[in-house]
């Protein structure tokens, strides 16, 4: 599978065009929106960036992860929100906007925390060797996913009907993508899969339910609103395991890596509509509390 056509180029490209599409939903103002409202930003970005990958390292520490996997585990870490966070978000009526900017700083940020965070993993673990992402491969994970967000927000920048036009398909296509690919991984590990998830499949679900409630209850530790915090829920919850899956097979060229983010993805879509029924409920209950507090 490792050596296919499909998983060293193909799926690049298919990840290159999600990134495109990605970028067509971005605007340079989504990046200004950062000095507009710099708490809510800084937060969600501390939960992602920080305590995210500390979590998952304890995770795989405390459940005696084998090393591949560990690495897999801290490789989703790393990896950003995806633009299903936005998704999610609007439909528990968390702060949309928030979601966009986060989305779009994360996408930059993610061509360094990735190649970081998983070269350390990688030396902790001792999985050494030819997996780790050299200067060349960490210029191939740039490339695949920061310079076609580049282009997306050029391309919206000249049509923005276009873009709008293209916005429904990429995100089918994103998501068809990410089933095949899923699929795929596991069924390219199916000998080895029940050993596999009966190492992650408790690390990976208490993962997911970790970022959601983490970035949840973090934003309302530091005093975010309601729809701020379920939208950092979103974001901090829900990654972007397409790139996880491309990295892991199409760049790291290792199936076992790929395995965390494939179970990940179906845990993240049971779940998450779950934590955002929850955590919504309580923040239409806190404003009326409030209302209540007020008359």
């Amino acid at each position: 599978m490792n050596d296919s056509a499909l998983i060293s180029i193909g799926l690049p490209i298919a990840l290159a065009i999600i990134m495109f599409g990605l970028g067509l939903s971005l605007t340079v103002g989504d990046f200004r929106r950062v000095a507009r409202s710099p708490k809510a930003v800084v937060v969600a970005l501390v939960l992602q960036l920080l305590v995210l990958p500390l979590v998952a390292f304890g995770l795989v520490v405390t459940f005696d992860v084998d090393p591949l996997l560990a690495v897999g585990v801290m490789l989703l870490a790393a990896s950003p929100g995806g633009t299903t966070a936005n998704l999610f978000s609007h439909l528990f009526r968390g702060d949309v906007a928030l979601n966009i900017t986060l989305t779009a700083v994360n996408s930059v940020l993610a061509a360094v925390s990735i190649p970081l965070v998983t070269n350390l993993a990688i030396s902790y673990f001792g999985a050494e060797g030819e997996l780790g992402l050299q200067f060349s491969k960490v210029l191939q994970v740039v490339a695949i996913v920061l310079v076609p967000v580049a282009v997306g927000m050029f391309v919206r920048s000249r049509s923005r009907d276009f873009a709008e036009r293209a916005d429904r398909p990429v995100r089918i296509f994103s998501i068809t993508v990410l089933v095949i690919v899923a699929v795929g991984a596991l069924l390219g590990e199916r000998a080895n899969l029940g050993t596999y998830l009966e190492q992650l499949g408790v690390v990976t679900a208490l993962f997911c339910l970790a970022s959601l409630t983490i970035g949840y209850a973090g934003a309302r530790l530091m005093r975010l609103n309601g729809p701020q915090s379920i939208a950092t829920s979103m974001e901090v919850g829900i990654h972007n395991t397409t790139i996880a899956l491309t990295i892991a097979l199409s760049v790291l060229n290792n199936t076992e890596v790929a395995i965390a983010a494939a179970i990940y993805s179906v845990f993240m879509y049971v779940f998450a509509p779950i934590v955002g029924y929850v955590i919504s409920r309580d923040v239409r209950a806190g404003d009326a509390a409030a209302v209540a507090t007020v008359d």
